[in-house]
């Protein structure tokens, strides 16, 4: 027997189906999975000043709860730092997706001397036996942005976390060398073409690099509790043989650098590795 279909049931129905997500959608990483893999190849560029820029920055990662929000004026940009694979250790998805897009746009800023001790751990699955260091956070020297290259755009979702990535970093009292020999693959599809696989020799930390928050910024409650988590040691490496020149257009994707203008930027040698660490024992949840 039919059954007739009342306009109430049609309205239910159509309700609950747009409800469903697309399954195209792509869900967010878990702190743990895209802070583990989160590499980047740091590139020397030519020096650009970017125009007068303030920022008011604050701490997101709980350690760091207590240090004092702070105000700096964006230097001349030093550095674009660029997503790696180490040896075969590629990301897990979904977190492959999101850090293969993660570019960072570095520039001189300074501030006050924290005078922070903390111990690091590495978090990367090829380093995590690696003994825990001492390092002590003094002055602030760079303010590492989200960038695109090339007009390179990702998908909304992954725009969504990429785009509110800041990083402050904090000159630190290096320690023993790490000695440890790698092969460097790049994962961003901008780089991959131009910039061949190569061994790298990394060395001593220079920079502890923190999550902070961009006064203007306003970012989800997910992406938040997924970024208080990245921690990055900036380690001097040393690689065998010249990398191609490369020259980039670069543009700023956080919502409150939106303005500024785009830059060129030429890469001239890679002398140092961001690798990810945990402070304090303190691991990203996931």
């Amino acid at each position: 027997m039919l059954r007739r279909v009342t306009s109430a049931a049609v309205a239910v129905f159509t309700v609950a189906f747009l409800c469903v997500p697309p399954a195209s959608a792509l869900a967010l990483p878990t702190a743990k999975s895209l802070t583990a893999f989160l590499d980047l190849e740091c590139f020397r560029t030519n020096s650009y000043q970017p125009p007068a820029t303030t920022l008011t920055l604050r701490h997101l990662n709980p350690v760091l709860a207590n240090l004092p929000t702070e105000t700096v004026t964006l230097g001349p940009r030093e550095q674009l730092c660029v997503p790696v694979a180490k040896n075969t250790s590629i990301p897990p998805s979904p977190a492959l997706d999101f850090i293969r897009f993660i570019d960072l746009s570095c520039y001189r800023i300074t501030g006050i001397n924290v005078n922070t001790t903390l111990v690091l751990s590495h978090l990367n699955p090829l380093f995590q036996n690696l003994p825990r260091t001492q390092a002590v956070m003094n002055v602030p020297q760079q303010l590492c942005v989200p960038v695109i290259k090339n007009n390179a755009v990702p998908s909304a979702e992954i725009l969504s976390l990429v785009s509110h990535i800041d990083l402050k970093c904090y000159g630190i009292t290096p320690n023993n060398p790490l000695n440890q020999q790698v092969s460097l693959r790049q994962l961003n599809p901008v780089l991959t073409p131009l910039i061949p696989t190569h061994a790298a020799q990394i060395l001593y930390a220079r920079q502890l690099c923190v999550p902070v928050l961009k006064a203007g910024d306003d970012i989800p409650t997910s992406v938040f509790n997924i970024l208080r988590w990245i921690d990055l040691e900036k380690f001097d490496m040393v690689t065998p043989a010249a990398l191609p020149t490369v020259t980039l257009a670069l543009r700023h994707i956080n919502p409150v650098l939106s303005h500024l203008p785009a830059e060129q930027a030429v890469l001239t040698g890679a002398g140092q590795i961001a690798l990810p660490v945990a402070k304090n024992g303190n691991l990203p949840p996931g």
